[in-house]
């Protein structure tokens, strides 16, 4: 039997939280061992217990869900984050996938939708919301009007992987043995080259065109 992964939410509305821990309550798989209201309170939780995957809001009044990330994946680098995202946070995705979290949920996304995003996660998986996925592509990635799909070379379709899976930049150089501005150049070259605006347009491009698996 596989073993129940181990859930703590970090929003700042606690009806939020509640909301959620509702909606997950009925899951067999995973079990919410806390909730907080900010970045400190984590800090502070992790020191006793360590969950397998974090709900992260994206803005709280304290510290930001970035940098909450951040320190976050500095100490306990197996945890998996997730942000917890509106429409308008495209700045703020793409700074939490830069700081390595593992995917996006919609904030309001349904109770059988959060279901699905839990079971991706379980399976070591990342996960994007679709929703949010296909609004950043209709309203950023232009139409490529070319028959053929630019072409990629081996190197960039490897990092573009990579990133689709949650590794920070140091990870992917770490993985292909090549530094981090490498890794800088080759984000830069494939978000020039699909036309994308940043790394989670990116993202969309990559997902909706089957260049990566997820």
């Amino acid at each position: 039997m596989a073993r129940i992964k181990k859930i703590i939410i970090v929003d700042d509305h606690q009806l939020f939280r509640q909301g959620v821990i509702s909606a997950i309550s009925h899951i067999d798989f995973v079990e919410v061992i806390g909730q907080v209201s900010s970045g400190f309170e984590l800090m502070d939780v992790l020191t006793n217990c360590t969950p397998d995957i974090v709900l992260m809001d994206i803005k709280m009044p304290d510290m930001d869900g970035v940098t909450v990330t951040q320190q976050v994946l500095d100490k306990y680098p197996k945890i998996k984050i997730v942000a917890l995202s509106m429409f308008d946070d495209e700045v703020y995705l793409e700074n939490m996938i830069s700081a390595g979290a593992s995917g996006f949920i919609l904030k309001n996304t349904n109770a059988d939708d959060l279901e699905y995003a839990l079971k991706v996660l379980v399976q070591d998986k990342p996960y994007y919301s679709e929703e949010l996925l296909s609004y950043f592509t209709k309203k950023y990635v232009p139409k490529n009007n070319q028959k053929e799909e630019p072409k990629l070379s081996k190197r960039e379709l490897q990092v573009l992987s990579l990133i689709a899976k949650g590794l920070t930049s140091t990870e992917i150089a770490k993985q292909l043995f090549i530094s981090e501005n490498t890794v800088a150049n080759h984000r830069a070259n494939l978000i020039s080259k699909t036309g994308s605006k940043n790394t989670i347009t990116l993202l969309a491009h990559a997902i909706k065109r089957n260049l990566v698996e997820v």
